[in-house]
């Protein structure tokens, strides 16, 4: 009896062990676009990123910047406070996107310029991704709307 827990245990480890090598191994041959990394505008002009590199930058709509080109074009700067990047989009934006607005779009940065494949919206007036809330906090601009209120 002794022998068929001990041979049933090593069966069970073995297979999971099996199985983690299986994930890890589909895991290693995905594409790198499959991950997925966000950059703030200061890392992105400090360290550029290979052309190739599909990433997501965030941070806030500069004042002034926008311009409306022909049909659905768009751009605009993306600040963080610290360095502010071009932003070319072709595509209908969302509802809630504007000026002084956060923002996550979904690219690669070309020739200085990061070519948006999708634009990404704040959902209400107090709601941004806490990844821009992160970089703009380190940048020292951002103040959350509770703290505006309790300092007023």
């Amino acid at each position: 009896m002794r022998g068929l827990k001990k041979k049933r245990r090593v069966q069970v480890l073995a297979l999971s062990g099996v199985c983690i090598a299986a994930v890890l191994g589909l895991l290693a041959l995905l594409p790198d676009e499959s991950f997925q990394f966000f950059r703030s505008p200061s890392e992105v002009a400090a360290d550029p990123p290979r052309e190739t590199e599909l990433f997501r930058i965030g941070g806030l709509v500069e004042d002034g910047s926008m311009i409306r080109g022909m049909g659905t074009e768009v751009t605009f700067k993306v600040t963080d406070g610290g360095a502010s990047i071009p932003v070319s989009y072709t595509g209908i934006l969302p509802d809630l996107f504007a000026e002084g607005q956060g923002m996550v779009g979904q690219g690669r940065y070309i020739n200085g310029t990061f070519q948006a494949v999708e634009i990404l919206a704040k959902h209400d007036e107090s709601y941004m991704p806490k990844e821009v809330v992160d970089a703009l906090k380190e940048q020292g601009i951002y103040v959350a709307p509770d703290d505006a209120v309790a300092t007023n």
